[in-house]
């Protein structure tokens, strides 16, 4: 909206500082943290009035790593971060951009899905919510209708069906076809939805792997949107992208502002209504920019939560089948998932033995995690320079 101002230069010059991406993507992070800072304890404060607190599920293992101590604890702060950054992106961004409204659209449809999916937790004081079939069904939907919008725009349409891979600077399939494209598509969103879904455990993890994610979109984005960088870059020049990149700062800054309530000891939880917008949003910014397999190097940390529950699980579900009888906990491949658990069991049961106080073992485990995805999110960016 404030890109407008931008019609009065002939009046005043200084307003022409307001064309600026970067300018823009700057002050779109630095409102929405600000907004997250000024609104959190308010919303906070909100969230425990009407007993809004984090449902524990009742797992014997939960208790080894302290977490019924959460219950409680005010969720569905990811309202904090749709607000935020919805205010923010309709402020600095361009209202004519066709891929901002996508990608805004996608926050908020995935942001009501987590809503419903916390919101039935607290009615029914249980841990499950909606089922994975509902969840899935739900994504599935939106994967359809964004697919179609995609489809609808110029701007995107000329890539929609290329599958781009990192270090390759043509594209590995030129036409995967409209049913290839879309459950391609499928596999993306809906993975990185519930991978960051899957990641939200510790406090302040998510919220501070998804700064370091969305920081390196954000220079993913404005590459794309740079016709003589994505040419220098050899990388998809996808026209309006460069609006993606204001997006993402605004999203950089919304992650941030909720982080600070969130870090150790967490205030408040994001709950399903954060953590699915969150994974359904930079998912969206990928497909939009064709640097989807490379969410796969800069979202690392949530490929490893995802992948060590699906390990888990399966090694579960084959011993069951061959001896009938469930896998003792010794011999499953992690002592706990996802991963960030069995981490944090092991770093308590060091601090004990060392006699240290084991209350710090989660936090330590969240700073290494972010240092993991700081440090994936600036591989992901080298992949540029590589074709």
């Amino acid at each position: 909206m404030l890109y407008y101002l931008t019609l009065l230069t002939k009046y005043f010059t200084p307003l022409n500082i307001f064309r600026y991406v970067t300018f823009r993507a700057v002050m779109g992070a630095g409102t929405s943290f600000v907004l997250s800072l000024m609104l959190g304890r308010w919303m906070i404060g909100k969230l425990r009035a009407y007993k809004i607190g984090q449902i524990v599920r009742q797992d014997p293992e939960l208790a080894v790593i302290n977490h019924l101590g959460k219950k409680g604890t005010p969720t569905m702060g990811g309202l904090l971060i749709l607000f935020t950054t919805t205010v923010s992106t309709v402020l600095w961004c361009h209202s004519s951009n066709p891929q901002v409204w996508i990608v805004l659209a996608t926050m908020l449809f995935m942001g009501a899905v987590g809503f419903v999916d916390d919101w039935l937790k607290l009615r029914w004081k249980d841990s499950k919510g909606l089922r994975e079939w509902q969840k899935l069904a739900l994504q599935g939907l939106w994967v359809v209708l964004a697919f179609v919008a995609i489809e609808a725009v110029p701007g995107t349409r000329a890539h929609a069906r290329e599958l781009m891979v990192p270090f390759f600077k043509d594209p590995v399939i030129a036409d995967l076809t409209a049913p290839g494209a879309l459950i391609f598509m499928f596999l993306v969103l809906v993975g990185t939805t519930n991978a960051v879904n899957l990641t939200d455990g510790l406090d302040g993890l998510a919220a501070g792997c998804m700064g370091s994610v969305a920081a390196a979109y954000l220079a993913l984005a404005y590459v794309a949107g740079n016709v003589v960088f994505a040419e220098y870059l050899q990388v998809p020049s996808i026209s309006g992208a460069h609006e993606l990149a204001v997006f993402c700062g605004c999203l950089l800054g919304a992650a941030l502002g909720f982080l600070w309530w969130n870090a150790y000891p967490a205030k408040v939880f994001m709950g399903d209504t954060g953590s699915l917008a969150l994974g359904g949003t930079i998912a969206m910014i990928a497909i939009l920019i064709k640097q989807e397999l490379t969410l796969l190097i800069v979202g690392f940390v949530f490929l490893m939560e995802a992948v060590s529950v699906m390990i888990q699980r399966g090694a579960c579900k084959v011993y069951r089948w061959r001896t009938g009888e469930g896998l003792a906990p010794e011999k499953r491949p992690f002592r706990m998932t996802p991963i960030h658990h069995h981490f944090e069991i092991i770093s308590k049961e060091h601090a004990q033995a060392e006699g240290r106080s084991p209350d710090s073992a989660e936090n330590s485990v969240v700073i290494r995690f972010w240092i993991v995805s700081i440090a994936c999110a600036l591989l992901g960016l080298v992949t540029l320079k590589i074709r």
